[in-house]
């Protein structure tokens, strides 16, 4: 997942204003109206900026909604340093495979949950990754001189590896984001970042990543194939109505979903607050219908195991981009839609930086979801030994 944004402004004040009323919708002069059925609390909409760590934010958007459902109160969790373990982490992997293997800015939930396995947690106060009084999070420079660092010294100019490359990457880390802390003040404390995840009550083996495609056997582990998983770590997989039950489950009990998903497709609009699979062939679709689309409500398309699955083997449906699914709602018509709140800033549509997500998209274009063991539905969960 490395979704990168291009910027627009919008006001987000429809949203703000419609966030107590019966009903919502999703931009400026739109026939939608949404019943809210179930809203989780979470934190503040943020912006990734121009990097492709949406997986950081999140996972992280998740996991402080975990420790806020915890009673632990909001608290503002480090992206930045989240992602800068995983560097590290991707770099080591990179050098053993000989530059055989993918090194971007992109990334799984797992790498999240992997670093607060290995390293813990920090506080965004303690490190936002912004250097010398950068407004926002650039990394493409640091990725391309990090790659061209690394394939250098892959060519083993005397035979064997520079002893001083991690070194040297912890310095292009350090020069792009700045030095990393080993310790961070909460509450008038000193705490290092696995005793402030510790803190936090989070602890990595609570939670699960869970798929659904038929190319691997159901209720069993795998290696899901896209290429930011450089890690190759594995999913559960479920059939597809069971996925759906899982992130319902979930929400009905007061927990929120990471969402992993292709924002490709047509019927994906952040600007117009909507993610959409209208029952009709796209190809035919005109400018105008589409138009309309995101302005009165349409019949969605029933998404099927197969259908699914194909949009994966041929190639359509990418594991693009990371969000953080946070409620339900119905429209008039009573078609259900997830509340999924980005990471691409307050103000680039009217809904506040979320949008509503219909399950039909939800059924056809989710890569994984990350989720508590505890939020699965006991009969799924026992079909999955968790």
């Amino acid at each position: 997942m490395k979704k990168l944004i291009f910027r627009f402004t919008l006001s987000a004040c429809l949203f703000a204003s419609l966030a107590n009323a019966q009903t919502r919708t999703n931009k400026k002069d739109s026939e939608y109206q949404f019943t809210i059925l179930k809203e989780i609390g979470n934190t503040e909409v943020k912006d990734q900026g121009n990097t492709g760590t949406c997986w950081s934010f999140s996972s992280l958007s998740f996991l402080e909604s975990e420790i806020e459902r915890m009673g632990k109160g909001k608290v503002n969790l480090s992206e930045m340093y989240i992602a800068r373990k995983a560097y590290e982490m991707k770099a080591e992997k990179y050098v053993r495979m000989m530059g055989k293997t993918n090194f971007s800015q992109g990334g799984a939930f797992h790498d999240v949950i992997n670093v607060v396995r290995e390293y813990g947690l920090m506080p965004d106060a303690a490190y936002s990754g912004l250097a010398y009084g950068q407004k926002e999070h650039q990394h493409s420079e640091m990725e391309e001189v990090m790659t061209g660092m690394l394939n250098t010294m892959l060519k083993l100019k005397e035979g064997k590896m520079n002893p001083g490359w991690q070194k040297a990457m912890n310095g292009v880390l350090d020069a792009y984001l700045g030095s990393l802390p080993s310790n961070a003040t909460v509450e008038g404390k000193q705490l290092n970042p696995k005793d402030y995840a510790a803190s936090l009550g989070i602890k990595a083996d609570d939670y699960v990543e869970i798929s659904s495609f038929t190319h691997h056997p159901f209720y069993k582990p795998f290696v899901l194939e896209v290429p930011d998983n450089w890690a190759w770590n594995m999913v559960y997989n479920v059939q597809l109505d069971e996925m759906e039950q899982i992130v319902d489950n979930a929400l009905n009990n007061g927990y929120t979903v990471a969402w992993a998903s292709d924002v490709s497709e047509p019927g994906f609009s952040h600007r117009s607050g909507l993610a959409i699979v209208p029952d009709a062939d796209w190809s035919e679709v005109t400018k105008e219908m589409k138009e309309a689309a995101f302005k009165k409500p349409v019949a969605q398309k029933t998404i099927t195991q197969e259908m699914r699955q194909e949009g994966f083997n041929n190639l359509s449906t990418q594991d693009d981009h990371g969000m953080h699914i946070v409620g339900m709602a119905k429209d008039q018509n009573g078609t259900k839609y997830y509340i999924v709140k980005n990471s691409w800033g307050p103000d680039n549509n009217d809904c506040g930086g979320y949008f509503y997500c219909s399950a039909s998209y939800l059924r056809y274009k989710t890569t994984c979801i990350l989720v508590h063991k505890k939020s699965i539905p006991a009969d799924i969960a026992k079909k999955l030994s968790i």
